[in-house]
């Protein structure tokens, strides 16, 4: 996801940086140098997530003069990292359909403290038993004002309404 928007956002003049967070392994960090962005890697060792105090670390090498938005990519679970505010605007879950369309209702704190939800690998959609309308009515249960994106990393199917959406709350940002 980080990919496909920075691809995106790039060529639009928007100046990103990344926290990356992961239990052990650079590869995300790797993955994302081809960008030519600030990124900050975090490994937790065991922590299965990361908290206020480890993006503290991180930001001191950050010049936040040269970038206009900042993803923290926190280690992926459902339950951790919805306890911690890490000084984010925005929380955005992401749902692979492989994870089956019961997690709001299995893990409702993420869903509830979320900005934002993305359900990737909608390209996959035929190969399981997701029901996107079944995901979409747990979410919104949970937390009404959610802003729903289904998409595709690999087809691209979808993510021109994520960037929209990150592009109008950078511009909401701007305007304060």
């Amino acid at each position: 996801l980080l990919e496909r928007t920075l691809e995106v956002l790039g060529p639009q003049g928007v100046r990103a940086g990344v926290i990356e967070g992961d239990i052990e392994t650079t590869r995300d960090a790797d993955r994302l140098q081809k960008f030519g962005i600030p990124i900050v890697q975090i490994n937790t060792g065991s922590a299965c997530h990361l908290d206020a105090n480890m993006i503290n670390g991180a930001i001191a090498s950050l010049d936040f003069a040269a970038i206009d938005i900042l993803f923290i990519e926190n280690v992926g679970n459902l339950v951790c990292p919805a306890e911690f505010k890490v000084g984010e605007d925005h929380k955005v879950m992401l749902l692979s359909v492989g994870e089956g369309d019961e997690k709001p209702l299995k893990y409702p704190l993420m869903f509830r403290e979320s900005s934002a939800m993305i359900v990737n690998k909608i390209d996959l959609l035929q190969y399981t038993n997701f029901d996107m309308e079944e995901a979409k009515a747990n979410a919104c249960k949970i937390n009404p004002e959610l802003a729903l994106f289904p998409l595709s990393c690999t087809t691209g199917e979808g993510v021109e309404a994520w960037i929209e959406w990150v592009m109008g709350e950078l511009e909401a940002k701007r305007a304060q």
